[in-house]
């Protein structure tokens, strides 16, 4: 009875700070394959990412701040991301003119079902990053520098991204001039789209948060969802630049990523 009362307890939070980094490492071994392979085998691979990053998203969210918040972020960020999608389709406000291909499959509203996923896999890393990079801001503003924060690192991964899925053949631009130096595939629009859509999301994550976090929620770190992100834009900059041919982006990767490398860096130099 006394150990398997013991037992429960020690695995217990163990699994709960295991199950996400076991998602995340698969979800970087799972992206590792992207750059050496092709075709359907590629295809294959895109939407187990995506698939892969979504469910870290919504299981590290519910077991570090409840379920009730894992639930409610699979139903704003899916939202939210039709909604925008669907209205950039129809109108090309706010990223310009763009249309899917069919490989991505089912849609709805005329936004491929994976589209919504892969939001969620950006939005939650993303929301904690920034959480982690405004610890140090004054408790007044620092709601307001949380969400400009996370905008930023969410448009910042679609920069590096969005290259790679159009070479991919999965959306087509209609105008994609002017881009970013070193990318002529994606226009500016798309990154003024993007900032726009992460304010209007990181703002509804953060109310979700703040009103549905559960007070005792057990603390598992961060590590699962920094992980992932970590490994998708700086790994993705390096298959951008050694298997992909994108020299453009990946050069962009590196450079959104550094100055966050070094506000990490200097937080834990200072927390040492």
């Amino acid at each position: 009875m006394t150990t398997a009362v013991l037992v429960r307890g020690i695995s217990g939070p163990t699994l709960r700070r295991a199950l996400p980094l076991v998602i995340a490492g698969a979800l970087v071994l799972t992206a590792i394959a992207y750059p050496v392979t092709s075709g359907g085998a590629r295809d294959a691979v895109s939407w187990t990412i995506v698939a892969l990053g979504s469910a870290l998203s919504v299981v590290h969210a519910a077991l570090s701040r409840g379920g009730r918040v894992g639930a409610a972020l699979l139903l704003v960020v899916t939202g939210t991301a039709v909604g925008f999608e669907a209205v950039g389709l129809a109108t090309g406000f706010p990223y310009g003119r763009y249309e899917y291909s069919s490989a991505l499959g089912p849609t709805l509203l005329g936004v491929p079902f994976l589209v919504p996923l892969a939001w969620l896999m950006m939005a939650w890393p993303s929301w904690v990053l920034a959480d982690r990079l405004t610890r140090q801001v004054r408790a007044g503003p620092r709601d307001v520098a949380r969400v400009g924060t996370a905008a930023a690192v969410f448009a910042a991964w679609d920069v590096l991204l969005d290259p790679q899925l159009v070479q991919a053949g999965y959306w087509t631009w209609s105008h994609p001039s002017p881009g970013l130096p070193g990318i002529p595939t994606v226009p500016l629009t798309n990154l003024v789209g993007w900032l726009l859509a992460g304010v209007v999301l990181m703002t509804l994550i953060q109310v979700l948060v703040s009103r549905l976090s559960v007070p005792d929620a057990p603390r598992i770190g961060d590590a699962a969802p920094l992980l992932a992100l970590g490994w998708m834009t700086l790994g993705g900059a390096l298959a951008h630049l050694g298997w992909l041919d994108l020299p453009g982006s990946a050069a962009w990767g590196a450079v959104l990523a550094v100055p966050v490398l070094v506000t990490l860096l200097v937080q834990h130099r200072r927390s040492g």
